[in-house]
């Protein structure tokens, strides 16, 4: 049967027909994606984000465990012990919480291996305590250094258990791509069929719907009779499909919004993993100055000092709490006139006494004070504390020091600058991975997000700066931070 055999009614029935199975079979992908979106986000927020809390929090009571055994090693202070029975209820509980929300067998059974190690561990440190306890030097040295084996073994656990779900979150994001990849391949492959439709549509109406009602308004005609009702008819079903158009035009609109918010979403792991890094340095600094306080009963001058410096941390916190929030944009530079030798002075201050405790010395070589210059003070100073943890923690329990040193130069164009070094004198980064170190994501230690000193470099890079280091593996590494030396405020990019 020839198109011209069909008759208008029909031919329209057609093509609106069409677009409403394109317009349905749309529909249908999207709400069914919507759906299983809505399911894996509820799986990722409920059962991977908690786990993964879970095992963050179990890490910390079990290494705060290990330093309270070490500690009480040191002394026998009993204080000690009641410390360590307080993070080993807090093990416990946190444990009981992660077996409650485990879901998987490979969970599980890592769950169940963290239970029997932990065990195994908490039974033989109880010896080596006993034996500290009874002066028995020789045989709980001896005990302990087996004891440490297994705690590195629950604390392997207990990161196997988290990557478990970092990679189930990455899987997800992976197929949330592949699925949105999908539908807009879809989306664009049935575009030129429904512009086809459209232009089919109205075409028809153009030349049998809007003529003859040009006709109709200039007035009666032969072979009229009749056609007034067809054409009603016709203006129904024409509303009916604009209205149809106008609904699934507003549902792909509100689709697409929820396909952002989802694609935030998804960004939301990795950048939690940044700002727990930044937060870690100072609520380690908090807690220190917080338990040196618990151990005096009256306000002397070195406490209040450390109620400062707990009251300049909590700000700190709250400034990359801040950050956190506004994760779908880089936070803005605060650009104010401020002198690069007094941030480094109050970087060293605030960690000297710190690393002191643990053999590690500080000391600051400058010929005068660094002249004053416009930047971002707090983030400077973020970056040099994070310098200088990372190279205490490079230098570990051996003891050493490390040294910053200041000095005005200039760039290769001639540009005046002043630049930081940070240096210590521990082992060095190994030169296969030196290309790799200010790369997102990259570290050399177990524990750590490897965001820290990208982190820092992005910083320096937003002040105009740039920030580069030397090492050579056995005799430590010195970081270097390159500033311009800008006289008059600018606006940040």
């Amino acid at each position: 049967m020839r198109w011209r055999g069909i008759s208008l009614r029909t031919r329209i029935l057609i093509l609106v027909g069409a677009m409403a199975a394109a317009a349905l079979t749309g529909g249908v992908v999207t709400m069914a994606y919507m759906v299983w979106l809505g399911s894996v986000l509820t799986a990722v927020s409920e059962k991977d984000v908690a786990a993964m809390r879970f095992a963050r929090e179990m890490e910390v009571a079990l290494v705060m465990q290990k330093g309270f055994a070490t500690y009480f090693a040191q002394d026998r202070d009993p204080q000690w012990l009641s410390s360590l029975d307080e993070h080993r209820n807090s093990f416990s509980q946190w444990l009981q919480k992660a077996k409650q929300n485990v879901s998987g067998r490979e969970a599980l059974e890592l769950l169940q291996g963290i239970e029997r190690e932990y065990e195994v561990y908490d039974r033989e440190r109880a010896q080596v305590l006993s034996l500290y306890a009874e002066a028995r030097e020789e045989e709980a040295k001896s005990l302990h250094r087996q004891v440490r084996v297994r705690f590195l073994r629950v604390r392997d656990l207990c990161e196997r258990y988290s990557q478990i779900h970092e990679k189930h979150m990455e899987d997800s994001r992976a197929e949330i791509s592949r699925r949105a990849d999908f539908i807009n391949d879809l989306a664009m492959s049935t575009m030129p069929g429904v512009v086809l439709l459209a232009a089919a549509l109205g075409y028809v109406l153009t030349r049998q719907v809007l003529a003859p009602i040009r006709q109709l308004a200039g007035g009666p005609g032969p072979g009229m009779l009749g056609e007034p009702d067809e054409v009603k008819a016709l203006t129904r079903r024409v509303r009916g499909l604009m209205e149809d158009v106008d609904q699934t035009r507003l549902q792909l609109e509100q689709s697409q919004e929820q396909l952002i918010r989802s694609e935030k979403l998804a960004l939301v792991g990795k950048l939690a993993a940044g700002v727990a890094h930044s937060i870690r340095n100072p609520l380690t600094s908090v807690k220190m100055r917080i338990f040196s306080l618990e151990r005096e009963s009256l306000l002397t001058p070195q406490q209040k000092e450390d109620l400062a410096v707990v009251s300049e941390e909590i700000r700190q916190i709250d400034h990359i709490v801040q950050s956190f929030l506004e994760f779908s944009r880089p936070p803005r530079l605060r650009i104010e006139r401020f002198s690069p030798s007094q941030v480094v002075d109050g970087a060293v201050g605030l960690l000297r006494e710190r690393f002191g405790a643990y053999g590690i010395g500080f000391s600051v070589e400058r010929g005068e004070p660094l002249p004053e210059l416009y930047g971002d003070q707090e983030r400077i100073r973020e970056v040099l504390v994070n310098l200088m943890v990372n190279a205490a923690e490079a230098i570990g329990a051996r003891g050493g020091r490390i040294t910053v040193r200041e000095r005005a130069g200039s760039s290769l164009n001639g540009q005046p600058v002043v630049v930081l070094e940070v240096e210590d004198n521990g082992p060095g980064i190994p030169e296969e991975v030196q290309e790799k170190v200010l790369q997102p994501f990259f570290s050399t230690k177990e524990e750590g997000t490897g965001l820290g000193l990208s982190i820092a470099a992005r910083i320096v890079e937003e002040h105009g700066g740039w920030m580069e280091f030397r090492s050579k593996q056995g005799e430590g590494a010195t970081f270097v931070i390159n500033l311009p030396r800008r006289d008059e405020p600018w606006e940040p990019s």
